[in-house]
């Protein structure tokens, strides 16, 4: 008897086997079917744009210098001259500190209205609706709608004078001490949303085991959440402020129709920069060459970012792992 069962077995491992082979085979082709159109819109499409860049980077021209390519060879000149442009390294502080500063906004708003929102309750919906409204407003509408609000006498420091009973009014778009963080609170509150619905999908699909045994165990709400919640949150917000932290690097329609860099230099962050040098001095070859120093800068950063994420979900396998074996081992 044991005999047959043993054949049986053997007979039963190359089956699974070549089901596991067939299914490995069929995701990797329905991989394929995604990856293919973008595969070839990016060699059809950005591959010449990029090599386009690349020759006005390494030749000297500007629209007053004839046909573009009878340019003259520059070779690195160009990248050394951007590196060594101080309103280029002031343009990557502002774009870094803005940033910065306007994803830790969003993600903490953003995490906080989740942090309410992801236990169904009566109404539920409507909230929804309203707390994604601001990122379905069109960038530019943002920025004409807040220069009419943000006078010294307009409507917003009126309100907060008659909430304080104290004259409040700040150069909001004049004071070039205050004007790149008044851009910050309006990239804050257009994509605040955004990290809304990350960490809303990442709390919803927390398992509800280990949160059902900590209060079991008599853990406090505050130990639950940031001893459970937080831990197994991690890779998406590690996710959520690496795609913002991104967007806002390219942060561009909204400083350029407030603003337009000003006061000053005061909000010329790196898109800015790059869009003053190329269509209002004419300068292609910087302008170029900027990009592509910046398109390594953005590389580097994802690199880095994937990174991190790979090691977060190496932890969290890790995590699931010992305990799918503690479980098996205390079943047998």
């Amino acid at each position: 008897m044991s005999v047959a069962v043993v054949a049986a077995a053997d007979d039963v491992q190359p089956r699974l086997s070549m089901r596991e082979v067939s299914r490995r085979r069929a995701i990797k082709r329905f991989k394929w079917s995604i990856l293919s159109p973008l595969i070839a819109l990016m060699g059809f499409v950005l591959l010449p744009v990029l090599f386009l860049q690349l020759y006005f980077s390494l030749h000297q021209w500007t629209v007053y210098l004839g046909s573009w390519w009878d340019a003259d060879w520059v070779g690195l000149d160009l990248f050394k001259e951007v590196l060594t442009d101080p309103r280029f390294g002031w343009a990557a502080v502002r774009s870094l500190m803005f940033a910065t500063g306007s994803t830790i906004g969003c993600f903490l708003m953003g995490f906080a209205l989740a942090y309410l929102m992801y236990k169904p309750f009566r109404g539920q919906a409507l909230y929804y609706i309203i707390f994604i409204l601001p990122m379905l407003t069109v960038p530019v509408v943002v920025a004409y709608t807040a220069e009419m609000m943000l006078y010294q006498s307009g409507p917003i420091n009126d309100a907060i004078t008659r909430i304080i009973g104290i004259e409040f009014k700040p150069a909001w778009l004049t004071n070039p001490h205050i004007a790149l963080p008044t851009v910050m609170l309006l990239e804050i509150w257009n994509w605040t949303p955004f990290s809304f619905i990350i960490m809303l999908a990442g709390l919803s699909s927390i398992p509800k085991e280990p949160i059902e045994a900590a209060e079991i165990l008599g853990a406090s709400k505050w130990r639950i959440f940031w001893e459970v919640q937080i831990p197994l949150l991690r890779p998406v917000i590690f996710l959520a402020l690496i795609l913002r932290f991104l967007e806002a690097m390219a942060e561009f329609p909204k400083t350029w129709a407030l603003l337009q860099g000003g006061p000053g230099t005061a909000t010329e962050t790196l898109p800015v920069y790059i869009f003053i040098t190329t269509w209002q001095y004419f300068q292609i070859s910087k302008g170029a060459a900027m990009s592509y120093i910046v398109m390594v800068m953005m590389v580097v950063i994802v690199l880095i970012a994937i990174r991190i994420l790979r090691q977060e979900k190496q932890t969290l396998d890790t995590v699931y792992g010992n305990k799918a074996a503690g479980n098996s081992g205390s079943g047998s």
